[in-house]
């Protein structure tokens, strides 16, 4: 029953980050990159189902890119996403949503708003950067500073999704905590 609950929390993540990819992409100038709403479900799958399961749930989504399923925004999918500018962005989610649900884990019994805010900057922000720019300097044949300069438009709309999934992570905690689910299992198993 266990395996059950986890494919289904997987999957739905999975689904959550692809109807985000329905939001259309908003280019940005000068960078092949656009701007996505996707980076929103996994901060979400981070935040709401701890780090292993929203780690999981964007291998999946992965594993969707690469079965060529155009979950991505602007309906893009299929390898040659995974080996493009925005490959180190996308191949970084699943660390990124694993880092947001570790600490949120660690946090839950004095979880604030504030340091979901602050998770999402590290994990959705920082680490997904930290992997997207070198791999989009390099794809394209670029300096680092000059896609680490391209990279700030992004900051804003990034911020905004970080402000959005803290929120939407502290009112879910209250009404269907998956992680202190997942942490009572834990316990009962042990």
């Amino acid at each position: 029953m266990k395996k059950t609950y986890t494919l289904v929390y997987a999957a739905m993540f999975a689904a959550v980050v692809a109807a985000l990819g329905l939001v259309p992409p908003i280019p940005v100038p000068g960078s092949p990159v656009p701007i996505t709403a996707q980076t929103l479900g996994v901060m979400l799958a981070g935040g709401l189902l701890g780090a292993r399961l929203g780690g999981l749930s964007l291998l999946v989504f992965i594993g969707l890119i690469i079965a060529g399923a155009p979950v991505l925004s602007g309906m893009r999918g299929g390898i040659d996403e995974l080996v493009g500018p925005s490959a180190g962005y996308i191949l970084s989610w699943p660390v990124a949503a694993f880092v947001i649900g570790y600490l949120v884990e660690k946090s839950w019994n004095k979880l604030k708003y504030w340091k979901v805010l602050l998770f999402n900057i590290l994990g959705g922000i920082i680490l997904v950067y930290a992997a997207g720019i070198p791999v989009t300097a390099f794809v394209l044949d670029l300096p680092l500073k000059t896609a680490a300069l391209s990279a700030i438009a992004y900051i804003p709309g990034d911020i905004i999704k970080t402000i959005i999934a803290a929120f939407v992570i502290v009112k879910m905690k209250r009404r269907n905590p998956v992680i202190q689910k997942q942490n009572q299992s834990k316990n009962v198993a042990a």
